[in-house]
């Protein structure tokens, strides 16, 4: 039981309400609804918040959207007890008043958060969990550090339940909820998430992030029950897994034929042809004056060489 909870309250049964498919809100699935709470299934790709320039294609907003049945006049609204990053996928919790919200994250510490995650590789330990210190820097990036004083204490813990020669499957318990914790984590263990754009290596290799928030396990804000709310493995993992190795980088195809060409990295490059100027276009080049030459006498008979002919001035001396 929560403590500071009115007794009258509690003594009334948490009816969870059954959602029809074609009225659960656009992209998510309901897993659980009453008074106080909304559990979902949020895909990847989907905000839990807005952002300055993203604000109708949220988590959040859709949920809101969906406690007033359309009527923007409504005071119903949701509350935000904690977040998943954009290309995660799995179980959020809303709260629906604010003391629902209180009484959530005043326990979120004891509240049981696992997921699921493909990597890249196999980890030498079958189980075990990844410790540090962990600090953002101005641009957003979360990394560990030996500072304790500019970090906050982070803790991971992980079983590896499937592996081949390429990948792993992991099931992870988050002890603690840091920014990125499970991706800084193992990417610093030399075993990034598949399709991790920011910490590891897929830079646009693969469709989405192989991180899900499987399993999520809590207290009740009014009945104090303890309740479990679990998902399936998401079907591209098992893509993943079938995998032997990474897939490579989509071959340029021709702007002309669309197709692939196979051999197109062993040509050499072409040198690429100087573009003709176009005609009349630009300052014209000057041409050279021509170098005045001696002028020669006409043809005349031998004796009459050196005679002035009518209308000749004299040369002057």
């Amino acid at each position: 039981m929560v403590s500071g909870m009115d007794t009258r309250e509690t003594a009334k049964p948490i009816i969870a309400k059954r959602v029809p498919r074609r009225h659960q809100p656009k992209g998510m699935r309901i897993l659980h609804d009453d008074r106080d709470i909304i559990v979902v299934e949020k895909p990847a790709g989907l905000l839990t918040v807005g952002t300055d320039r993203i604000k109708e294609e949220t988590a959040y907003y859709r949920l809101t959207d969906y406690v007033r049945k359309g009527n923007a006049k409504s005071r119903d609204r949701v509350f935000v007890v904690h977040r998943l990053d954009r290309d995660v996928s799995g179980v959020l919790v809303f709260a629906k008043t604010p003391y629902a919200k209180k009484a959530l994250q005043d326990g979120w510490d004891k509240a049981e958060k696992k997921y699921l995650a493909v990597v890249h590789g196999v980890p030498a330990a079958p189980s075990g969990i990844i410790e540090s210190y962990l600090t953002e820097s101005k641009i957003h990036h979360v990394e560990s550090t030996e500072d304790a004083r500019r970090g906050k204490w982070s803790r991971t813990a992980y079983c590896v339940m499937k592996s081949t020669a390429a990948y792993s499957l992991l099931e992870i318990d988050l002890l603690t909820g840091r920014k990125h914790q499970i991706r800084v984590h193992l990417a610093e263990a030399r075993h990034p998430i598949v399709g991790d754009k920011k910490y590891g290596e897929d830079a646009g290799a693969e469709s989405r992030l192989a991180l899900h928030a499987k399993t999520l396990v809590i207290v009740h804000p009014r009945s104090g029950e303890r309740m479990v709310f679990d998902t399936e493995m998401p079907e591209h993992f098992g893509i993943v897994m079938a995998r032997r190795a990474a897939p490579k980088k989509e071959p340029a195809r021709s702007r002309l034929t669309g197709k692939v060409s196979e051999d197109r990295g062993d040509r050499p490059k072409a040198k690429k042809r100087p573009k003709p100027k176009p005609k009349g276009k630009g300052k014209a080049k000057p041409r050279k004056a021509a170098m005045p030459g001696p002028k020669r006498e006409p043809d005349r008979p031998d004796g009459e060489r050196g005679k002035r002919l009518p209308g000749q001035k004299r040369k002057r001396s």
